[in-house]
C-alpha cells in the first residue's frame, strides 16, 4: 500500500498483519479521491476505524488542514504512528486511540469537511456511527460522509437519523456511499 498523490506521493505505507484490517486496495483509493479532489485541499478530515491511517493520510498528502484517526486496535495504531512520522504528516494529524463511538466525542471542531469511515464489513456498526453523528455539532449539511461497505449493505436506516445519500459508486465487492445531513 502506498500514497498516490500529493506531497507524499509513492511512499509505502505499513499495514497491520492479519485479517483484523482491510486496507482500502490503492486502485479504489486512487477512485476515491479523484472524485474529492476539490474537497480535500483544506479540509478537516475525519477517518474512523483508520486500520493503516492509509486514507487519512492520503488525505493530508492532497492537502487536508488536519486529519484525526480513531482506532482502537493496538497493532494498528502502531502502524498509525508509524505512517504519521514516516510521512511527516504528525503536526497535522489527531490519532485517537478508542473505539469509534467514543472516539467521536473526542474531537473538537467547528466543523469536519468529510467524514470517511471502513467498519468491518459484517460487524453492523454503520447504524451505531450514524446515530452518534446525528448529535455531533461538527457534522452540519455541508459535511461529506463516506462509508465504504459490503456491496450488499443497506443504507435504509440513514433518515431515520437525519441523513440522506448523496451517490453511490459500486466496485466489484464494496461500494462507497456518499451521505450528507439532511437541511434543517
Amino acid at each position: 500500500m502506498r500514497v498516490i498523490a500529493g506531497t507524499a506521493r509513492s511512499l509505502p505505507l505499513k499495514t497491520p498483519m492479519g485479517s483484523d484490517t482491510r486496507p482500502t486496495t490503492d486502485r479504489i483509493k486512487e477512485t476515491l479521491f479523484n472524485m474529492l479532489q476539490s474537497d480535500v485541499p483544506g479540509s478537516v478530515f475525519i477517518d474512523l476505524f483508520s486500520g493503516s491511517g492509509g486514507i487519512g493520510i492520503e488525505a493530508l498528502s492532497r492537502g487536508a488542514k488536519h486529519a484525526y484517526f480513531i482506532e482502537n486496535a493496538r497493532e494498528a495504531i502502531g502502524c498509525i504512528q508509524d505512517n504519521l512520522v514516516f510521512t511527516k504528516f504528525t503536526d497535522r494529524a489527531t490519532l485517537i486511540k478508542q473505539d469509534v463511538l467514543s472516539g467521536l466525542s473526542l474531537i473538537n471542531e467547528k466543523q469536519a469537511d468529510i467524514i470517511f469511515m471502513d467498519p468491518p464489513y459484517q460487524a453492523g456498526l454503520e447504524e451505531s456511527v450514524f446515530f452518534v453523528l446525528q448529535s455531533r455539532r461538527y457534522v452540519t449539511e455541508e459535511t461529506l460522509i463516506i462509508a465504504e461497505a459490503d456491496l450488499h449493505k443497506e443504507f435504509s436506516f440513514l433518515e431515520d437519523y437525519g441523513f440522506y445519500i448523496v451517490k453511490e459508486k459500486n466496485y466489484k465487492t464494496n461500494k462507497h456511499v456518499f451521505v450528507r445531513k439532511i437541511t434543517e
